[in-house]
């Protein structure tokens, strides 16, 4: 008798023993169990492979309960007895061999404690004790699936339903995916501004007191967080000039390459640090340096570089200070950067911006959106660089203080954290590795959220412990994702292609396990506003151009005032 008809000998055997009430209760046993699939063929360290029995899958397919019905799918987790505990593996591949056997690659996600019932508790990840070939492997029940997933103690938010079930909720554990960083990856159309607003709010609920900066690059965070958070634009972020350090002044001021961009930053330093010092007070600060994030006025800035340029003795050493005048001059009376370089900044409000900005106190709206859609795309960069050095540099310098943790979110991070190191701007790429590699030490957490996670250097996604990867179209970003999760969600991650709109796979230290989770919907109030135009539609609507063109030009003309 062959080996197929054995294993469904033995699935009768153990449907007809279920049926006979009378029978003595005995310590759990993989028969204990009605649905056998398959057994164990071969055992590696990280995961096995199994042979299953087509037959017995395909007679579980009607199953009233939809895990054993997806028994042996990719994706879809088995089970297996070793001493007292159940050891839960998820179903990575399948293939059918030269003999028409099933035959999977699975890997091992972590055990549970098996009771007299054959039931299982006490789920925990990591493997201590592995099966032998031969070993049976068995279908894993939705009540499996519950003591898998079920969020323990810990604080956890949770924000949907773990596939393939109705009602089991898949939770995230914030102290582990906030102090080791995390990434959200999904290409353009599958629901990542929803999802991404669903978490934060949810973090919010659990944490009124939080302190959230999030970086909002096309302005439509606003709309979700106009109840719970602070709306930061350039009509009133009023970030100060001279919280610049010397990088971001170079950046912002300086025109050229080469052996005359290192000219001019010489210059640059000389005049700055004579600017930051000519104030009357300046002895209170101690060491001052060009990186100080001292008050200083931009005309005492141009009248040093004036002073330094009369000292000159040829004409035509003057002109890498005529260069830095003029772009002085062309900052200070350019409309654009008003937020920036008004005038009216040059008292010292660090303190207040920085309460402002870090929700110190929350007073119950711990998150600050800061829409940089408005910023001049020169200076965008610059802007996020100086943002996130001060979340940086106030978690280094309030050490000795009561910890207050600070959680920055980056939309769209792979244009400040390029890929090619040539590319961008070097300040706010700098500060975003460091905070990636040494942030957790001094509670400073980063979100990174993009749709092309191969553009994103690999040294900051690599940074990230939790991962929630949603739809991915791009070969390239798959591989990408696949290189930066654990082995043991390699399974789960050949679904990426496959995974439907506001579905996702998370993984890391986050969750108990890598999990499937289809997202919870999001109160309308609360969503972004990224939903995409219906041109169908609006292509039949007609009327009122003539109004509309005017408006627009008048705010394009403002700049949006």
């Amino acid at each position: 008798m062959d080996e197929q008809s054995n294993l469904r000998n033995f699935v009768n055997e153990i449907s007809s023993f279920s049926d006979e009430g009378s029978a003595p209760a005995k310590p759990a046993s993989p028969a204990a169990d009605l649905h056998a699939i398959g057994e164990v063929l071969e055992i590696a360290g990280s995961g096995s492979r199994i042979r299953m029995d087509a037959a017995v899958l395909a007679s579980l397919h009607d199953h009233k309960d939809p895990s054993i019905a997806m028994s042996g799918q990719v994706g879809s987790q088995v089970k297996m007895a070793v001493a007292n505990s159940w050891l839960i593996a998820n179903v990575r591949t399948m293939r059918r061999d030269e003999n028409g056997e099933v035959i999977a690659s699975i890997d091992f996600l972590g055990e549970g404690v098996r009771d007299s019932r054959g039931g299982m508790s006490n789920f925990r990840r990591g493997v201590t004790r592995y099966p032998i070939p031969g070993d049976k492997v068995l279908a894993v029940s939705t009540q499996d699936l519950r003591s898998v997933f079920a969020a323990d103690d810990s604080p956890h938010v949770e924000i949907g339903t773990v596939y393939p079930t109705d009602d089991i909720r898949g939770a995230l554990y914030v102290d582990p995916m906030l102090s080791k960083h995390f990434a959200i990856l999904g290409s353009t159309g599958t629901g990542k501004s929803t999802s991404v607003s669903l978490i934060l709010h949810r973090i919010s609920e659990l944490s009124p007191e939080g302190h959230i900066v999030m970086i909002d690059p096309h302005g439509e965070y606003s709309a979700a967080f106009k109840d719970c958070g602070e709306l930061f634009n350039v009509d009133n972020l009023q970030l100060p000039y001279w919280l610049m350090n010397f990088e971001e002044h170079c950046e912002v001021m300086l025109t050229t390459h080469g052996s005359e961009r290192q000219r001019d930053a010489d210059i640059l330093a000389k005049c700055l640090l004579a600017a930051r010092t000519k104030g009357k007070n300046v002895e209170q600060f101690g060491k001052v340096t060009v990186d100080s994030p001292i008050p200083y006025l931009l005309a005492d800035l141009n009248q040093v570089l004036v002073n330094e340029m009369g000292k000159l003795e040829r004409a035509g050493d003057t002109l890498p200070y005529q260069r830095l005048k003029s772009k002085l001059e062309e900052l200070r009376a350019d409309p654009r950067y008003t937020f920036m370089f008004s005038g009216m900044l040059v008292s010292d409000t660090m303190g207040g911006f920085l309460a402002k900005l870090f929700r110190l106190p929350s007073h119950g709206r711990p998150i600050s959106i800061v829409d940089v859609s408005g910023v001049p795309s020169e200076v965008t960069s610059v802007v996020v660089s100086v943002l996130a050095r001060m979340v940086f540099d106030y978690a280094i310098w309030s050490r000795t203080e009561p910890q207050r943790p600070i959680l920055l979110v980056c939309e769209e991070a792979h244009r400040y954290v390029p890929k090619d190191e040539n590319s961008g701007a070097q300040a706010v790429r700098k500060i975003l590795e460091r905070i990636a590699k040494e942030g957790r030490k001094y509670g400073v957490s980063l979100g990174l959220i993009t749709q092309r996670p191969s553009d994103l250097a690999e040294g900051v996604l690599s940074q990230c412990g939790t991962i929630i990867a949603m739809r991915l179209n791009n070969e390239r970003d798959q591989a990408c994702v696949r290189a930066a999760m654990p082995e043991g969600a390699r399974g789960f991650l050949d679904a990426i292609p496959a995974l439907r709109n506001r579905e996702c796979i998370a993984c890391g230290e986050g969750v108990a396990i890598p999990i499937r989770v289809r997202f919870d919907d999001l109160e309308p109030e609360k969503r972004p506003a990224s939903s995409d135009p219906s041109f169908a539609a609006l292509w039949r609507e007609t009327g009122g151009e003539e109004g509309i063109i005017q408006r627009t030009v008048k705010r394009w003309r403002g700049h949006g005032r």
